[in-house]
């Protein structure tokens, strides 16, 4: 890479702090380094043309968990773990729709239902059981009760009787958000270079080199965000998880408003206006899907679309308009990595999918490591 003087002095000459990544995380970061350093020159690299991972590929659900999900969480972390992420999941979205404004994200509070397939009947029965005890330990946070049984009104199919509702749940515009996040952040003079892929750094103590693919520079301290593409960066704790997700043609008279999950949250789905968007199944195919390259499968692809046909839109025509695929990142716990990795360097990452939740606070999270 040949650069001039001019590219040289303004982009990479006493760069203080270098964040890699421009997702929900990492202009959250530069937003929060900014508040604390208003002289400081912040930089963030995107190997992408836009955001790579999830953040701009993501549903758009502002959720906390569906109540299978809640109670799959419970069988692997303590109760407090779990009250605590879910904390987490509802102050991170506060913290989001107070920086950008629910007018601007389109924030949508049609609340969330959770859907049991016929087969899954003691799946629901399970959950009806543990509604109250569910509700209690939730009851400090939301000082209401969150979940109730709700008769289907939307006409789904091969469904048991009851939804679960949850009125807190709520539908956000993921291309607003991120370019609102990109618009504040270039406003505060964080400094955005995409098609940037970071191969390499050393931490020499003092501060950290940090290599691109032809070129490298000094940074006093080097902030990674990039969640599911952090594998090697932590030493296997993070796994990078595949999402894939359909949305369909415009559905005449369609009567479905809100955030829908199935199956533990491994499906979900939710209208756009008068569309559809699906995503999910990645549980049918763990090893395969467990990828950073993005891409659809057959297995995957077939099953959401066996679940509009016969779950979501019965006796209804709908077309595929368009497909796509994001990475999330995951581990053995739901706990994000919020860590200092050396003297000079720190990452946020392993979201879960609970990014658009919980990302504006690891974001503020990280940059409070320094």
């Amino acid at each position: 890479m040949e650069l001039s003087y001019w590219e040289l002095k303004n982009w990479f000459t006493n760069v203080d702090y270098t964040i890699v990544g421009s997702g929900i995380v990492g202009l959250h970061a530069g937003l929060r380094l900014r508040e604390r350093f208003p002289t400081a020159k912040i930089l963030v690299l995107e190997k992408g043309m836009l955001p790579e991972g999830a953040s701009t590929k993501n549903a758009g659900f502002a959720c906390f968990g569906s109540i299978s999900e809640i109670m799959d969480d419970l069988k692997t972390h303590t109760e407090e773990d779990v009250v605590q992420l879910i904390e987490k999941r509802w102050k991170g979205l506060q913290l989001l729709r107070k920086r950008l404004g629910d007018d601007v994200i389109d924030f949508r509070p049609y609340g969330g239902y959770e859907l049991f397939l016929k087969e899954d009947e003691f799946g629901f029965n399970e959950c009806v059981n543990r509604l109250p005890f569910i509700n209690e330990i939730l009851k400090p946070l939301f000082k209401a009760e969150v979940f109730t049984k709700e008769v289907d009104r939307f006409g789904f199919e091969n469904i048991q009787e009851y939804l679960i509702f949850n009125p807190f749940e709520a539908q956000i515009d993921t291309g607003n958000m991120m370019q609102e996040l990109l618009k504040q952040a270039v406003a505060a003079n964080v400094l955005i270079l995409n098609q940037q892929t970071v191969t390499s750094y050393t931490d020499t103590g003092n501060y950290v080199e940090v290599v691109l693919d032809d070129f490298s520079f000094i940074s006093k301290k080097i902030l990674f965000a990039t969640n599911g593409f952090a594998n090697t960066l932590t030493k296997g704790a993070v796994m990078p998880a595949r999402a894939q997700v359909i949305i369909t043609e415009p559905i005449a008279n369609l009567d479905i408003k809100g955030t829908f999950h199935l199956d533990r949250g491994y499906y979900y789905f939710r209208n756009v206006g008068d569309k559809i968007l699906l995503g999910g199944g990645r549980n049918l195919d763990f090893e395969t899907e467990n990828t950073t390259e993005f891409g659809q499968t057959k297995i995957v692809q077939n099953k959401l679309e066996d679940l509009l046909k016969n779950v979501i839109l019965p006796n209804q025509d709908f077309r595929i308009a368009h497909r796509w695929s994001g990475i999330m990142g995951v581990g053995n716990s739901k706990k994000p990595v919020v860590l200092q990795l050396s003297e000079n360097v720190f990452c946020g990452v392993r979201l879960g999918g609970m990014g658009v939740a919980i990302g504006s606070l690891i974001g503020t999270e990280l940059a409070d490591l320094i």
